[in-house]
C-alpha cells in the first residue's frame, strides 16, 4: 500500500458512465449518519460494510444521500481515488485499507458541510476536560493518536472525536462535534498506555494493525460526549532540530503552520483556490477564540505528554 493516495477530479458525466460500469457488481448499501449528513456506502466488498456499520451510526434508508461511496476491485493493483464534487460521489478502486475509506467519508461528509452550511471539520482529535474543550491537531506521525488516548485516560476528561471533528461558530465560540460511533486504534496503544491492555485483546485487527473498537469497554460510557466547546488547541509537530517544546502561538502563526502542513488532512477532496481561501478563512476564526500551543513531540512520549498536561493545568 502506497503511503498517500491521489484524487482525480471527475465530472458528473464520468460519475454516470463510471456508475453504469460497477453498478450491478455492488451487493451492499448503507448509510451513516455523519453529523447529519447522509453518506451511502456501495461496495462489493462484505469487509468494509461490516467496518462501517461497527464505525459510524446509522441513517434511516428513508434519507436520501447528500453523498456516496463507491468502494469496489478490479483485476489490476492500481489504487484510484476519483471525485466528483458536483454530486460528492467518491469511487475508490482497489481500496481495502478501512482507515482511508472511512477518513474519505468523513471529507465527503466534510465537503457538504463546508459548502452548504458553513460548517467546517478538523482533522484532529478533541477532548473535554472539565467543562474546557481541547483540541490535537497534527500531521500524520506525530503523536496525536498517542497523546489523545493518554489524555482519555485521565479523571475529568471526555473524548468527542480521536479522528476528525466538525466545527461551528455559535455565540462566538468555537463548538466541536464528534464524528464516529466507534475509533480506529493502531495495535502498540498498550505499549505507551498500559489501561488499554484489555481493549487490544478484545480487538480483531487487520492486517494493518488497526481495529475498530468501542473504547467504552475500558472508559466507560460517560467519558465519550458528543460535543464541546473549544477553549485550547495544541498542534503538534516533530522536529527533531528544535530545540524548543513547547510554543505559544498568535491566531496567524497557528494558521500559517496550518497551511504549511496541507491543513494537517491529507483526505482532503478538492484543494483549489476556492477552497483553500476558505480554510484560511476558516482557521483564522477557529484560532481567535482559542488558546493555541505548538508542542514539538521528538522527546519520549511520557515526557512530551507530561508538557501537554503542564499546558493543560492537569496534576494527575
Amino acid at each position: 500500500m502506497s503511503s498517500k493516495y491521489q484524487v482525480e477530479l471527475i465530472s458528473i458525466q464520468e460519475k454516470d458512465a463510471l456508475m453504469r460500469e460497477y453498478g450491478e457488481r455492488l451487493l451492499y448499501e448503507e448509510r451513516a449518519d455523519i453529523y447529519g449528513c447522509c453518506i451511502k456506502l456501495l461496495t462489493d466488498n462484505k469487509y468494509i460494510k461490516e467496518r462501517w456499520e461497527e464505525n459510524f451510526y446509522p441513517m434511516s434508508a428513508y434519507v436520501r444521500s447528500h453523498g456516496r461511496l463507491i468502494v469496489t476491485q478490479e483485476n489490476s493493483e492500481r489504487q484510484r481515488v476519483l471525485y466528483d464534487p458536483l454530486s460528492k460521489t467518491a469511487f475508490l478502486v482497489n481500496m481495502d485499507y478501512y482507515g482511508w475509506v472511512k477518513s474519505i467519508a468523513l471529507s465527503v461528509a466534510g465537503d457538504v458541510l463546508e459548502d452548504e452550511h458553513s460548517i467546517n471539520s478538523v482533522h484532529g482529535a478533541c477532548v473535554d476536560l472539565n467543562g474546557r474543550g481541547v483540541c490535537l491537531i497534527a500531521p500524520s506521525g506525530t503523536g496525536k493518536t498517542t497523546h489523545t488516548y493518554g489524555l482519555i485516560r485521565l479523571k475529568g476528561v471526555r473524548v468527542i472525536s480521536d479522528d476528525w471533528f466538525y466545527v461551528r461558530f455559535m455565540a462566538d465560540q468555537d463548538v466541536a462535534f464528534s464524528s464516529e460511533k466507534n475509533f480506529y486504534i493502531q495495535a502498540d496503544i498498550a505499549e505507551i498506555w498500559g489501561e488499554y491492555k484489555k481493549l487490544v485483546e478484545k480487538a480483531e485487527f487487520d492486517a494493518k494493525d488497526r481495529a475498530i473498537v468501542d473504547i467504552r469497554w475500558i472508559v466507560g460510557k460517560g467519558k465519550i460526549f458528543p460535543m464541546t466547546t473549544l477553549n485550547t488547541a495544541i498542534l503538534l509537530k516533530r522536529d527533531p532540530e528544535d530545540s524548543t517544546v513547547v510554543r505559544k502561538l498568535a491566531p496567524n502563526e497557528a494558521v500559517e503552520y496550518m497551511k504549511n502542513v496541507g491543513f494537517c488532512n491529507p483526505h482532503l477532496l478538492v484543494t483549489d483556490s476556492r477552497k483553500t481561501q476558505l480554510r484560511e478563512k476558516f482557521f483564522q476564526e477557529f484560532f481567535s477564540r482559542l488558546e493555541t500551543y505548538l508542542v514539538n513531540t521528538t522527546p519520549p512520549p511520557l515526557d512530551t505528554h507530561q508538557a501537554i498536561k503542564e499546558i493543560l493545568k492537569v496534576n494527575q
